[in-house]
């Protein structure tokens, strides 16, 4: 079985100042070495990695941001705990593990949506930032009749209430719901259309790089336009 010192040697190995540099200045901070996440894939392939839970933690518990994302990686859903969750999700110090590695494992697991409606109620950005990006994913995982109505259609509300006041990431990770609810629950497409219509613009801090935040509205509208409303994913991670 790969152990920790393999895998890290494999990553420096790998390692790319210009994506060391692009991430740093998302938000990134040392000590990580700057690898691409398709040089991580091939890593996986090369230690002929697909699922290793201990591996995983170990790695997350080193705090080098390279590691903990190909942690969540190679995770396994099935033996992640919602303490594990938790840790790491405190443990996660930048967006890209809180609003992406954290919540895609968090939402493929079997507590996404009571850790999501758990952690959007945190006065922590990172903590409600993943919390709005795990109910994200967990609407694009789950079935339709699975999925409460009511709660998603007062969650929506609670969006439109809130998002203009909310913290930065947070503000991203609000509108990213708003794409998640209109393409994924028929029933409240249009209402998702007409919300993100009414807010207008989505202020968010890109950290002066050239990233936009998506106009809702206007994702959700093509997504229709294509036929796509309400196509599931296999899985969350990418």
């Amino acid at each position: 079985m790969p152990t920790v010192n393999e895998v890290m040697h494999l990553l420096e190995e790998h390692q790319s100042p210009s994506t060391k540099k692009t991430l740093m200045v998302h938000g990134a901070r040392e000590p990580f070495f700057g690898v691409k996440v398709g040089d991580m894939k091939a890593i996986m392939k090369t230690l002929k990695i697909k699922k290793d839970h201990q591996l995983a933690l170990d790695l997350y518990a080193t705090g080098n941001s390279d590691a903990m994302y190909f942690a969540g990686l190679i995770a396994d859903e099935k033996k992640v705990t919602k303490a594990e969750l938790k840790q790491w999700l405190k443990a996660a110090y930048w967006y890209m593990l809180y609003d992406f590695t954290v919540p895609w494992l968090a939402a493929e697991s079997p507590f996404g949506e009571e850790l999501g409606l758990e952690w959007i109620d945190s006065p922590e950005e990172n903590i409600a930032s993943a919390g709005w990006a795990t109910l994200s994913n967990w609407m694009h995982l789950q079935s339709n009749d699975r999925l409460n109505l009511a709660l998603y259609q007062s969650l929506l509300e609670r969006v439109q209430k809130n998002i203009h006041q909310a913290q930065n990431r947070v503000r991203y990770t609000m509108n990213g719901f708003i794409i998640a609810l209109g393409t994924q629950l028929p029933e409240l497409t249009e209402r998702c259309i007409e919300v993100s219509e009414n807010l207008g613009k989505i202020e968010v801090n890109m950290g002066g790089t050239s990233c936009k935040v998506p106009d809702a509205g206007e994702y959700i509208f093509k997504i229709q336009e294509m036929g796509r409303i309400g196509k599931k994913k296999k899985m969350a991670r990418c």
